[in-house]
């Protein structure tokens, strides 16, 4: 059976690539959505658990539906309202799924055009949906961190309270994230004027105001750069005391060939948890089949494995109990893992 992370690259790369033949909700449901649920380790072919076309009486609009409906252990908790892939998702596409809500035991309900997912609960308010998704992705380009989240929704691991002890976070997260980008393309008058306050004395003119905004929008990005470029180069320049003092390995040397993309991984999982514990403390130790970040280079206190040696290349997580494989595709992807590594590093401090 496929993994969650195949069963979802899949889907992306067909979404890439066949996006232009799914202009119906028909189309949406049968190439994405199901296969999507099916992902999720729900039984498709099951109506009793994966229920189409779901009415309610207690509504008491005639005729109406939501798309799908969820039942787990007899209780229905999941509403599906899917869209053409063509549709920009907005508000007024959840009145549906509002009603449904209210009406039934559904905990969360998922607007989707087949490419955006949101998924909805009620943070807000008991038994009414919020207006705003506590957790947004797009299909095609899906992250590490999101299929952590998704694993939650898997019919064997489906549980609303570990769900919702995180919805809460990401929705604020994702909502402020989103402020960021927007400013960080786009400033605001108030933003600019806010941020502006302190190093220009003068009148704020038009033209003033539209200078200070292209600057203010440089400035915002040579911040973000230069914030990467500090974490790396300090990783860096402590990087060469560090493989000095790695243990050599038992086998012959010709067995093991540390690449260029190891230790700019391992430098990277360095310059993430340094603000937790010491710099120094952080080894890298190669092995045949993976590279390991330890602690003390000590075996019993593994910070992350990195599995290059693969045409699929994972890193291995210890913030639980044991070791947890995520695919990454790039190297910059394991920053998405930052939390998690920091929580493994704390346990050594």
């Amino acid at each position: 059976m496929s993994t969650l992370e195949e069963s979802l690259r899949i889907l992306s790369d067909r979404v890439k690539s066949h996006s232009s033949t799914m202009a119906t909700e028909e189309a949406v449901k049968t190439a994405v959505v199901l296969p999507f649920l099916r992902a999720l380790g729900y039984d498709v072919f099951d109506p009793h658990e994966v229920i189409p076309e779901f009415t309610a009486d207690a509504v008491g609009k005639k005729g109406e539906k939501v798309d799908y409906a969820i039942k787990i252990e007899g209780d229905i908790r999941i509403l599906i309202e899917c869209k053409p892939i063509s549709t920009v998702l907005e508000k007024r596409h959840l009145n549906q799924l509002f009603r449904y809500f209210t009406v039934t035991k559904a905990k969360f309900a998922i607007l989707t055009n087949g490419r955006t997912f949101n998924f909805y609960t009620d943070l807000e308010e008991p038994n009414k949906l919020d207006t705003r998704p506590f957790l947004i992705f797009d299909i095609s380009d899906i992250q590490p961190a999101t299929v952590s989240e998704l694993r939650k929704f898997e019919k064997s691991a489906f549980n609303v309270d570990a769900i919702l002890a995180t919805a809460e976070r990401l929705k604020y997260t994702s909502g402020i994230k989103q402020v960021i980008a927007q400013l960080i393309e786009e400033p605001t008058e108030d933003f600019v004027r806010i941020v502006s306050s302190d190093v220009y004395e003068g009148r704020l003119t038009a033209q003033v105001k539209e200078m200070l905004t292209g600057v203010v929008k440089v400035a915002f990005r040579d911040v973000i750069m230069d914030t990467v470029k500090n974490r790396l180069t300090s990783a860096l320049a402590e990087t060469q005391d560090v493989v000095d003092k790695i243990e050599e390995p038992v086998i012959e040397e010709t067995d093991i060939v540390t690449t260029p993309e190891e230790t700019e991984g391992f430098m990277i999982v360095r310059a993430i948890v340094r603000d937790t514990i010491a710099a120094k403390r952080v080894v890298m130790r190669d092995a045949k089949s993976y590279c390991a970040v330890l602690v003390d280079n000590n075996n019993r206190k593994p910070l992350a494995r990195l599995h290059f040696n693969r045409s699929v290349k994972y890193i291995g997580l210890f913030d639980g109990d044991a070791e947890e494989r995520m695919i990454i595709d790039t190297l910059d992807q394991i920053y998405d893992y930052s939390d998690r590594l920091r929580s493994a590093a704390a346990k050594y401090v």
